[in-house]
């Protein structure tokens, strides 16, 4: 039989990169009303152009928040703190629109409604993915994606490569043999940079300082890489292009390698399953891989609003699976939580930690520990 092959591809952006700079907005907001309140309910949105953030959405929250000084701290921490760059933290306007939740919402959310207990703060569908691609349990392009992205944020940071300016993005093209990842084909990096440096030295320095450390034994002599192919990039972030907060929801997860359910996560509180089920849905995902029942799992959860129990709960283990698929999904409905306010007490989601989720994805960091993260279902699957 002859070997099967195919090319994947995925794609990360810089914490600079507009749509990213309204994710962590919303974020910040909602961890600053969190670190107040935890019992917050908010939906956060940011749209961010040339010379102007505006905040909006809805809260039902006791914590008295300065909108003004968290986006401009947001902004100062990402870069944007030089006129010269279009986008500036120290200039921008500042618009809030901020309401209070509907009432409508909130009776379903917590639990006065029909069914007396904690329900869905939306209906919807959620997925969660783990492989055995990579050590930290995610599909190989957009680990390495991410990768790529955060260390073009590293070397501008650090001075290593000074030019450099915050926007960015970063694509990469894995060939698979037979369902397995061989070598990195092709490295698309698009770099945010000043108008002092040559582009064949921009291009040599990422490509030695960025795409090869990243890489390491993907990279091979036949790789491709093209870093800013159209030219010049010296007009980045919301003065090139405008931002909105939940854009890059495929950037967020697993890179195309998995279903997506539409609802973005950043700037919505974790009653809103959108957020909260597509965490424990990785979560149950890794444990299923990482208990080795599978290498690799998707898990579907669906919901109504103001309902707590799931509407479905789908395991696909792509033929994978130790045990059958519908074995595993038992295994799930004894063994994690799903109803929302179970998701959010046993992943412990009522704390101020979700700015950190807003750049580099959500799922399979090193560089951070979420709780959705954890692998302590391991030995009780591997039991049952």
């Amino acid at each position: 039989m002859s070997e099967r092959k195919h090319i994947f591809t995925s794609e990360s952006v810089t914490e600079g990169h507009p749509d990213k700079v309204c994710d962590q907005i919303s974020d910040a907001i909602y961890d600053e009303m969190l670190r107040q309140d935890p019992e917050t309910h908010a939906g956060i949105e940011c749209f961010a152009t040339t010379g102007l953030v505006m905040v909006g959405g809805e809260a039902r929250t006791k914590a008295y928040i300065d909108i003004q000084q968290i986006v401009r701290r947001t902004l100062h921490r990402i870069g944007y703190n030089s006129p010269d760059f279009g986008f500036c933290s120290k200039d921008i306007g500042v618009i809030s629109t901020l309401h209070e939740q509907s009432p409508d919402i909130a009776q379903g959310v917590d639990g006065t409604g029909e069914f007396k207990e904690q329900g869905a703060g939306d209906q919807g569908l959620m997925f969660g993915y783990a492989s055995d691609e990579t050590p930290e349990l995610m599909p190989l392009p957009i680990s390495l994606a991410h990768k790529l992205a955060k260390k073009l944020a590293e070397v501008r940071k650090d001075g290593t490569l000074p030019y450099l300016r915050p926007d960015g993005k970063s694509q990469i093209s894995i060939e698979y043999i037979d369902g397995k990842p061989t070598r990195a084909v092709t490295v698309v990096i698009a770099a945010h940079h000043s108008d002092t440096v040559p582009m064949e030295k921009l291009r040599q320095d990422i490509t030695e300082k960025v795409i090869k450390p990243v890489l390491g034994s993907w990279f091979t002599p036949d790789t491709k890489i093209f870093i800013n192919s159209t030219g010049k990039f010296i007009i980045g972030g919301p003065s090139a292009d405008t931002g909105l907060t939940g854009r890059k929801i495929i950037v967020d997860t697993y890179g195309g390698s998995a279903p997506h359910g539409g609802g973005c996560f950043s700037g919505k509180c974790v009653t809103k399953v959108d957020r909260s089920a597509a965490y424990v849905a990785r979560y149950i995902a890794k444990n299923v891989v990482a208990a080795g029942l599978a290498k690799k799992c998707l898990i579907q959860l669906a919901y109504s609003i103001g309902v707590a129990k799931p509407v479905s709960i789908m395991v696909d283990t792509f033929g994978t699976g130790t045990k059958t698929d519908e074995e595993i999904e038992k295994l799930v409905e004894q063994h994690f939580p799903v109803k929302p306010a179970d998701i959010i007490e046993q992943l412990h989601l009522k704390q101020p930690i979700y700015e950190k989720t807003a750049a580099y994805g959500h799922f399979g960091r090193t560089d951070v520990e979420f709780p959705w993260e954890k692998l302590d279902k391991i030995e009780v699957l591997k039991k049952a």
